[in-house]
């Protein structure tokens, strides 16, 4: 007689009494005294953060929570106006739209820093040395007419008011590492090569905080969408106080017009 075949996890596991997570019994150790940003890095990486890496972890979720009406938010709230019994289907429309202009520059950013850092035989040890490693960097994108992830943002022109806020976190933690490190290289020696300053976004020191938390690069753009599974909710319950969807439904459903075909033509093959 065979055995039966077991799936090891050191996740949640069920018994008659308990409850195990993480090693830990769920109800006596974790309900009430593990925050939940806590818990989603220890859930992550199956190591409890310190309460320096909780801090800028859950600094990187508040930063990426919500940005107001963007895309990932009116699809949420105008999903929620066609189908308001399904709020699960209004969450992931908004979640499905997180990609390259929308949150996914969190992820871009930190695995494009971590490919250059890989790429290197041996770190600098000094501003100089740090300069010149962003300086080639951001030389090479240019020549390969690549961007950069993380520079530049269509509304804070002048600066992101997130990126110092959190370099300034992760320093009073101790918790600046090689990613944040280069990322503020290339915001200092960009100009140089693209002659303009762009403010370093967001989304990209976001980006390099998680990578220097030593994150999986993998799940980057998971932890946006965790930070936005809470704005979305939050936009949701808006629309159930103050609706707008129909408003913005409406004002293209009114004013749209009739227009000749545009046929698509495929070109010749280059």
């Amino acid at each position: 007689m065979t055995e039966p075949r077991r799936y090891e996890t050191a996740l949640g596991a069920s018994s008659r009494e308990s409850i195990t997570l993480l090693g830990q019994d769920l109800a006596r150790d974790v309900m009430g005294s593990v925050g939940f940003g806590e818990l989603a890095f220890w859930l992550a990486t199956q190591r409890k953060p310190t309460p320096g890496q909780t801090r800028v972890f859950e600094a990187v979720l508040a930063a990426l929570a919500d940005h107001g009406f963007t895309p990932t938010a009116i699809v949420t709230r105008l999903t929620y106006l066609s189908a308001p019994d399904s709020v699960q289907g209004a969450l992931a429309a908004g979640l499905l739209g997180g990609g390259s202009r929308f949150l996914g520059v969190t992820e871009d950013c930190g695995r494009f820093l971590d490919d250059v850092l890989q790429s290197v035989d041996q770190l600098p040890t000094d501003d100089a040395g740090w300069d010149a490693l962003a300086l080639a960097t951001v030389q090479r994108e240019r020549e390969a007419g690549r961007f950069v992830p993380g520079l530049g943002h269509h509304v804070h022109k002048d600066g992101d008011p997130r990126t110092p806020r959190l370099f300034e976190i992760a320093g009073e933690e101790d918790l600046v590492g090689p990613h944040l490190t280069l990322f503020a290289a290339i915001g200092r020696v960009h100009p140089q090569v693209l002659g303009r300053t762009l403010p370093l976004n967001g989304a990209g020191v976001c980006g390099a905080a998680l990578a220097d938390l030593g994150l999986p690069m993998e799940l980057l753009r998971g932890f946006a969408l965790l930070a936005r599974t809470a704005g979305l909710i939050g936009q949701l319950a808006e629309e159930l106080r103050h609706p707008v969807a129909n408003d913005v439904f409406l004002s293209v459903d009114l004013n749209n017009r009739s227009v000749a075909p545009d046929p698509y033509e495929r070109g010749p093959r280059g």
